[in-house]
């Protein structure tokens, strides 16, 4: 009574090389079925993320609590805007980040809401660094 091989693959941890990924770029990838965005942010951009008041932020994280030690320049997020579950399109908006165009959620670089109607910041997946050049989400 072993579950089938879409079962595994639905749950299952996943590996994603970062080497492709240039200073600036992101790739999507899919993690049981959500759409994970994985950013190599700029220096200026983590900069940027790390410098923001918490005061100014609907809901407060410090950048530090979105990325790992160390791997600062590496935001992975689950793709799905806390609003109504649309997808956000990176690199949009007025903060660089992400910008939901069904309801007008604008994220910042480190994935945070910072104008429109929804919520929450998006979420981050568990994740952890196998290697400098590799992740695991899950």
């Amino acid at each position: 009574m072993n579950p089938d091989a879409a079962t595994i693959a639905a749950g299952a941890p996943i590996e994603v090389d970062l080497t492709p990924i240039a200073s600036g770029q992101d790739i999507k990838v899919f993690w049981r079925g959500k759409p994970i965005y994985i950013m190599n942010r700029t220096k200026k951009q983590v900069e940027e993320a790390q410098k923001v008041p918490l005061k100014d932020l609907p809901d407060p994280q410090t950048d530090q609590q979105r990325t790992k030690p160390g791997h600062e320049q590496w935001l992975v997020v689950i793709g799905i805007c806390t609003h109504l579950g649309c997808i956000p399109i990176a690199h949009e908006g007025s903060y660089d980040g992400f910008f939901c165009p069904c309801h007008g959620s604008v994220y910042d670089t480190s994935g945070r809401i910072r104008q429109g109607p929804a919520p929450a910041n998006l979420p981050v997946p568990p994740y952890s660094f196998l290697s400098d050049t590799k992740i695991q989400i899950g």
